[in-house]
């Protein structure tokens, strides 16, 4: 098995469904409270009611970032006919900070999947400069590789998902 089918956002189809293949240069780590996401990890909406903290790396001190966060199973992982529903966005992020150092430009709306298990992905980019990107007018059939592309964003500098679920859910990835 090669890194790269080992590699956990190509399992959970996050490269694929939201992403192109890219390869990490900025380490991004978010927290909702106490708990750290790690891809794949399981959080219900009651953990993730509050914007997480998030922190990213970076060694370019002069750079900027916009974090990307998007629900691609809307409204349901087997019908997600509004793929991808923009949670946040936040731009303008100085590096070797945070997400509160950033200009929240869609505000936080918290995961609530009322169908199956959702993939809720955070996705950081680098900016070709402040103030050069702009929040787009809705959040259903967001799509964040034509948002890159508007906006030059290149390829992400990093990515992490964790999967959501109703408090009393079970079951699959069925919808």
């Amino acid at each position: 098995m090669t890194r790269r089918e080992r590699d956990p956002l190509v399992v959970g189809r996050v490269i694929g469904d939201v992403l192109d293949s890219f390869t990490k240069s900025v380490n991004l780590d978010v927290h909702y409270n106490d708990k750290e996401v790690v891809n794949g990890c399981m959080l219900k909406p009651s953990q993730v009611v509050k914007q997480p903290r998030v922190d990213i790396g970076g060694d370019d001190l002069r750079s900027f970032h916009t974090l990307v966060m998007v629900d691609p199973d809307a409204p349901s992982p087997s019908d997600p006919s509004l793929r991808e529903y923009l949670h946040w966005l936040v731009t303008d992020i100085p590096a070797t900070t945070g997400a509160r150092f950033g200009q929240e430009v869609v505000c936080y709306e918290s995961p609530r999947p009322s169908v199956g298990i959702h993939r809720l992905v955070l996705v950081l980019f680098r900016q070709l400069g402040r103030q050069t990107v702009y929040a787009p007018g809705w959040r259903q059939n967001f799509n964040t590789r034509d948002f890159a592309e508007l906006y030059n964003l290149g390829s992400p500098v990093a990515a992490v998902y964790f999967n959501c679920q109703r408090e009393n859910g079970s079951g699959g990835r069925r919808g």
